[in-house]
């Protein structure tokens, strides 16, 4: 059987005919899953609220939230080797559950996306005028709403560059993003080398907590529990590997590896980048570690040349990161919206025959996200706790996969029977890992959602409904979309025509001569 047969036999038992062509190779997918996670741009742009609010004592949180999103992974590569489908934790909950419940999980996903789309975005303000002061187009960068201003600015210019690339199809797409990661894999290990040569202090330095937890109810453990929340944003989105799975070669095989070679990798570099910068930095007090983060210790303990010249590679990274999540979102919209699950589900489905992609999604996702980037302007802090909201979303869609995974298992119905064998399998190790994966999602969702004023209503001006906005929002988020869909568009929901897999009868066989090339 070739490669693609065997690449859409299970869209047949979906539903669906594959309208995407396979062109994206193991690298590429890996790519895909690494630079949605992309380690520099979380790394560099969320360092800072670690670091103000448990101090260098926080990087004991990454190997925490590596080790517990190891079992979410390893969960979805065993999906992605049975199931390498477009929009993967929407299909994956439906083969799991039930048509409403993957409604619910695609929704979130979908929504959350393209919030992160914004928000990644934005952290170019915290990197290009660190570049040069050319890319403070707006102010000075010392006026009450300058950098806010010139964020939105910074993050609109690349969004637009994000959609054109989408746009124009996923080769495009895969030759930017596999370039980019490729770069910044090699810059990371670099950085880390020169940072070993910078060191000031030992690694007892993660033993630090800098009195963060002497305000905090809870002491050092209240305080180091919203500090995580740094690494918290960072390592997700390793799913996308699986979500581009209608485009890859082998993707049964190379789904479930490049799901965990990501998060591995992402782990080793991210949690070397953060140790070797808390040794290398001169001052482990200083002030500036609680605003800018990493990206001072570039400047400072490598001096302003090399400082910058990793700066741009962090600028690269934020690039391929933006790229990869709209790529992602695109693949949610388009899943959902072949089974006729969103409004305007032909013309979101439609996939262009010369671009070989859904063109229509990857508009209108861009255009959301920039619409939303407005909010930051006057109200950066109302954004910050949006974004904050996106990814308590990721998490409870995660939730809504690893839960009815873990029901399967208990009644003996996964793995599944009568699966191809030789694909990826936790065999005994699947229930543990299930159940560790289910407590660890509910944890962090609590842990996140938790409405704590650090996160939600830090600055002024203080409002009640922004501290409890976590709550409110995501309810109002979860029963607002899911009313629509029960009495709106579940009526309509059902596989279109144009994407329906053939009869059985009339189907050809992938292993005849006359099957097409």
């Amino acid at each position: 059987m070739s490669t693609t047969a065997s690449g859409d036999a299970e869209l047949n038992e979906f539903g669906y005919t594959n309208q995407l062509k396979r062109t994206l190779g193991s690298f590429h997918t890996f790519a895909a899953g690494i630079s949605y996670i992309s380690v520099l741009t979380g790394v560099f742009q969320l360092s800072y609220l670690g670091l103000s609010e448990g101090g260098p004592a926080y990087w004991w949180s990454w190997p925490l939230v590596f080790a517990g999103q190891l079992m979410v992974a390893l969960s979805f590569a065993e999906l992605a080797a049975h199931y390498p489908v477009a929009g993967s934790v929407y299909n994956w909950a439906k083969k799991l559950s039930n048509s409403h419940v993957a409604w619910m999980a695609g929704w979130m996903m979908l929504l959350a996306s393209i919030v992160s789309i914004s928000a990644t975005a934005l952290a170019y303000q915290r990197t290009l005028p660190q570049i040069s002061e050319f890319f403070q187009f707006v102010g000075d960068g010392t006026g009450t709403y300058d950098a806010a201003t010139n964020a939105v600015l910074l993050a609109s210019m690349l969004i637009l560059f994000t959609t054109l690339v989408n746009a124009f199809g996923v080769k495009l797409m895969a030759r930017i993003n596999s370039a980019g990661v490729a770069i910044e894999l090699i810059a990371a290990v670099l950085l880390i080398v020169f940072l070993a040569a910078h060191f000031t202090r030992g690694p007892d330095v993660v033993t630090e907590t800098l009195g963060t937890g002497a305000d905090n109810s809870a002491g050092y453990l209240g305080a180091f529990l919203v500090a995580a929340i740094a690494s918290s944003y960072v390592m997700y989105g390793f799913d996308t590997a699986a979500s581009l799975g209608e485009e890859s070669v082998d993707p049964h095989r190379n789904a479930p590896k490049a799901i965990l070679r990501a998060l591995l990798a992402s782990f080793v570099l991210g949690g070397l980048i953060i140790l070797f910068a808390l040794m290398a930095v001169s001052d482990i007090a200083a002030p500036e570690l609680s605003v800018d983060g990493l990206q001072f210790v570039l400047t400072d303990a490598l001096g302003p040349t090399i400082g910058r010249a990793f700066l741009f590679i962090v600028f690269i990274a934020i690039t391929v990161c933006v790229l990869a999540v709209h790529t992602a979102a695109i693949r949610i919209a388009f899943a959902m919206a072949r089974d006729n699950a969103l409004p305007a589900g032909s013309r979101l489905a439609k996939v262009s025959p010369k671009t070989g992609t859904p063109i229509v999604p990857a508009i209108l996702i861009g255009v959301i996200a920039v619409a939303l980037l407005l909010v930051n302007i006057n109200s950066p802090q109302i954004f910050s706790a949006v974004t904050s909201l996106a990814i308590i979303l990721i998490y409870i869609a995660y939730l809504l996969v690893t839960i009815p995974l873990l029901v399967k298992r208990f009644r003996g119905e996964w793995p599944r029977k009568g699966a191809p064998e030789g694909r990826f399998s936790l065999g005994r190790w699947g229930l543990p890992v299930n159940v560790v994966a289910v407590l660890w999602g509910i944890g962090m969702a609590v842990n996140l959602a938790w409405p704590r004023k650090e996160i939600y209503n830090a600055t002024e001006p203080f409002h009640w409904y922004l501290q409890w906005s976590s709550v409110l929002f995501v309810g109002i988020f979860a029963a607002g979309g899911f009313a629509y869909y029960w009495f709106v568009q579940r009526r309509k929901v059902g596989t279109l025509a144009d994407h329906a897999a053939l009869p059985a009868a009339t189907e050809p066989d992938a292993d005849s001569e006359e099957a097409p090339k």
